[in-house]
């Protein structure tokens, strides 16, 4: 991809956007803070979609749960592990490559079109034929059609493939947001309804398929780029020297994910596996929530930085790790504490034994946030390979240390296990092989002071305000974690910022709300 590097830009938003100013920024820090802006407004977009779609899922969950029977469910997540497989390597990472490329679109799509399409429909053929085998495998034989419908989504997904990846490129994630909301807004009612008709697993298949349909239909519409075939055997060689390794790295990102509970479940039986996965689950709600919003923007953001030169790349970093890490340490000491009365009252006592598990998986999960922003950085600046050695190096680590924390301490063990290898090894891999990429993580570490000392303030009043409402576990949570919160905010946020935010809420408010006048003057003034 770097054989591209002096091709001309292409514009980061569509023309006819009114706020994008006339010419470029003045300046490195007008070029930042203009990445910076399309990243932020893209990133709440982002963030607003996934919320909404993800309440729209668990909704849908809940009603679909009093359809269907256990054993539809078991099928349809058969197909579901099959699906999540083929979707991560369905087009062997050209979808990465056009959001990093660095020349023109236009020369680039028709190739990375036709590879997504010879990719997705290969691998569609491999899973049909092979769809009885993987089920049998996984122990139900009776998901085999379900598989071949469900997997055919990555069919409609090759076709909208360099749509969605144009969306990205250019920071339009509200347009690639709203396709995403609009498929499942028909998702949700097809599956519903097809499992009030007795359709069982078939009614989560084909409402996916039908959701994806429409989406695709919004991505193509929204992209504005014409949708042809083509090949170029120069772009095609530069997509794949980037793409391959990027689909490897993210295939192992999702694979060492779930080696954890796949452990679990090998050592200990299926009873055991359910509470880990109880608290694997939950300590994957943040990671779910701004994880998914964060990498929609931050690949395109990393590369336009990259693409200017390595000091733009270096600046963003310094700037954007400190803000994540702010971001997701008070989440992580509130799961840690509260992780006993957060189970109890969502779940209720008999999942008990998932919060002891969660207190080490909510260190996991602050790690898992900042390996999957590394592996962003990387992707952005085209280090695809890097990512593929960073992956193995830690799933050396981690496989062990599941095993034996398992035999050790069981399902606690186990967390205690992949926490470890996260921290001590997934971490420095990562920071290391951002360095090497000529990333300046040092200025990051006076950055960190506030954050690390608010979170170990916030943990003993956490700890405090929870030990006081111990009698109710719903007041452990209000109490508790709003209290923690507050000290963490007034420990890490500096006063002349609050006083900004507070002017700038002043400044929202009516006029007669802002400066209100004394009744005794207004006398006077009859």
């Amino acid at each position: 991809m770097r054989e591209s590097q002096d091709a001309e830009p292409e514009e980061l938003e569509e023309p006819e956007e009114p706020e994008e100013p006339a010419g470029p920024p003045d300046g490195e820090a007008g070029h930042l803070r203009e990445i910076g802006r399309k990243a932020g407004r893209g990133l709440g977009w982002s963030l607003l979609g996934t919320l909404a779609t993800r309440a729209g899922s668990f909704l849908m969950g809940l009603v679909l749960a009093r359809l269907l029977s256990p054993e539809d469910f078991g099928i349809y997540a058969v197909a579901l592990a099959a699906t999540q497989f083929v979707m991560v390597v369905k087009d062997i990472g050209v979808m990465a490559a056009v959001v990093q490329w660095r020349g023109r679109l236009e020369d680039v799509a028709p190739t990375a079109t036709t590879l997504s399409m010879i990719s997705a429909l290969t691998l569609y053929g491999a899973f049909y034929v092979g769809a009885p085998y993987f089920s049998s495998l996984a122990g139900s034989e009776e998901a085999t059609p379900v598989v071949r419908l469900l997997t055919a989504v990555i069919l409609i997904e090759a076709v909208t493939a360099v749509r969605s990846a144009t969306l990205l490129r250019r920071f339009h994630v509200g347009k690639s947001a709203k396709a995403i909301l609009a498929g499942f807004l028909v998702n949700a009612p097809v599956a519903i309804a097809l499992a009030a008709e007795g359709a069982g697993p078939y009614s989560f298949a084909w409402g996916q398929v039908a959701g994806a349909v429409v989406t695709g239909v919004f991505m193509l519409a929204y992209a504005r780029l014409p949708w042809r075939l083509g090949f170029d055997r120069g772009v095609a060689k530069k997509l794949l020297w980037f793409g391959i390794p990027s689909a490897a790295g993210i295939a192992l990102e999702i694979v060492l994910l779930n080696v954890g509970y796949i452990i679990v479940g090998a050592i200990m039986g299926p009873d055991w596996l359910g509470f880990y996965l109880m608290a694997f689950n939950v300590s994957s709600w943040v990671p779910g929530l701004i994880g998914t919003a964060i990498r929609s923007v931050s690949i395109a953001g990393f590369s336009r930085l990259a693409e200017r030169d390595e000091q733009s790349l270096s600046l963003g970093v310094q700037k954007s790790v400190p803000m994540l890490i702010t971001a997701i340490l008070p989440l992580a000491v509130a799961m840690a504490v509260l992780a006993h009365p957060l189970i109890y009252f969502l779940y209720g006592e008999k999942w008990g034994q998932a919060a002891g598990v969660l207190r080490f998986l909510a260190v996991l999960m602050v790690v898992r946030m900042l390996t999957s922003f590394a592996l962003d950085i990387l992707n952005g600046q085209g280090a695809t390979r890097s990512t593929v050695w960073m992956n193995l190096g830690y799933g050396v680590a981690l496989i062990p240390a599941v095993i034996v924390g398992t035999h050790l301490d069981g399902i606690r063990g186990a967390a205690v296990g992949q926490a470890a290898a996260a921290l001590l090894v997934a971490l420095p891999l990562a920071m290391l092989a951002v360095q090497r990429t000529g990333v300046r993580l040092r200025p990051i570490l006076p950055q960190l002071v506030r954050p690390f000392a608010g979170a170990a303030v916030s943990f003993a009043v956490t700890v405090g305000l929870a030990t006081l409402t111990g009698g109710s576990q719903f007041l452990q949570l209000v109490v508790g974690g709003a209290g923690g919160l507050l000290v963490y905010v007034l420990i890490v946020v500096p006063l002349h910022q609050m006083r900004t935010v507070g002017g700038h809420m002043m400044e929202r408010l009516p006029a007669g709300h802002r400066h209100p006048v004394p009744v005794e003057a207004t006398a006077k003034e009859r």
